[in-house]
């Protein structure tokens, strides 16, 4: 009898504040333990990316979290693959040395790690993205110029070839703000990740490629008082190396293109047809999830099938949307 692999996606929400995971790579651990007792873990960039710092776990799948959210509605599969081309598009924001550090960054993963990236592509106007906070004290953020970002995007997947694309986007500098400081002593909420979710959910949702930010920010100043779990994004110049690492193994979008937005104009586009390997939201067994964040779009899809639902009450966050008003089981 074929017994199909055991399936569980970890999902600790962007820019909430979570005491496992809301900091740089603090959720690897928990990650590593997971994938040892499954055959298949499926989670995201937040819990992965721990900024020069990351880790190879063989059975787990890198998805963007738009991606994971279309994945978990049954909309879009998974399709794993041996090695993605991977596309660099930098911000004309970011400042001539600051840039020259991702790309010499770029260019240690091709030389050590035997990454295939392509040629980079810079956007043709500054994307000015701008933080904010909300009243629960998640981070968000906007983009000033999104087109700019789109056309950039398109160039590298149009004209070099790229299988999924990372970013690098200027964020502003604010050495002196209290949320900052927070974060850097372990506690309180990721200034940046809101933000930064926006800009890869832009390019998967228009495009449906693998997609993971990392922001350029000019170097910190030495604090003796640095928490350990913020002290993977002070090691160095640029959070690129666990963003191109990871999606140098990102899982394809099996995608009806029928409704995806760059193709409606073609009436004759067909359903991409499944293949032996591709996963399916039905395929998973588990999710596990904060106590506090059970609000988002694809624990509400998983909560609608078969799925065990495994909600951590030791892992805070700002949120409050426990399962039981929601009349999820977990």
């Amino acid at each position: 009898m074929n017994q199909r692999p055991y399936t569980v996606v970890l999902i600790i929400p962007t820019g909430v504040g979570a005491s496992i995971g809301g900091y740089a790579g603090d959720a690897l651990p928990v990650a590593r333990a997971i994938a040892q007792v499954c055959d298949r873990l499926i989670t995201h960039p937040n819990v992965l990316n721990g900024a020069q710092l990351y880790w190879n776990l063989p059975n787990a799948f890198y998805v963007e979290g738009y991606g994971l959210d279309k994945f978990a509605a049954g909309s879009w599969g998974l399709r794993p693959v041996h090695q993605n081309r991977v596309g660099l598009l930098l911000d004309q924001g970011i400042e001539p040395e600051l840039r020259l550090r991702h790309l010499q960054a770029a260019d240690a993963t091709r030389a050590t790690l035997g990454l295939n990236l392509t040629d980079y592509v810079v956007t043709d106007a500054p994307l000015n993205v701008e933080l904010r906070t909300a009243a629960s004290g998640a981070s968000w953020g906007t983009i000033g110029n999104p087109d700019s970002l789109l056309r950039a995007a398109q160039v590298l997947i149009e004209q070099a070839g790229a299988d999924a694309i990372a970013v690098v986007v200027r964020f502003p500098d604010d050495f002196d703000s209290e949320a900052l400081q927070d974060y850097r002593h372990g506690r309180g909420v990721d200034p940046l990740a809101g933000a930064e979710a926006i800009i890869s959910h832009l390019i998967v949702r228009t495009f449906q490629i693998p997609c993971a930010h990392a922001p350029a920010l000019m170097p910190l100043p030495i604090d003796p008082k640095l928490s350990p779990r913020s002290a993977a994004e002070e090691l160095g110049y640029t959070f690129l190396p666990c963003v191109l690492v990871g999606l140098s193994r990102a899982p394809q979008f099996v995608v009806n293109q029928k409704n995806s937005p760059s193709s409606l104009a073609n009436p004759d586009s067909q359903t991409i047809s499944s293949k032996p390997g591709d996963i399916w939201a039905d395929d998973v067994d588990a999710i596990v999830i904060p106590a506090t964040a059970c609000g988002g779009s694809a624990m509400l899809s998983f909560s609608q099938l078969q799925t065990q639902i495994i909600a951590v009450e030791e892992n805070q966050t700002t949120m409050e949307v426990p399962p039981e008003p929601l009349g999820i089981k977990a």
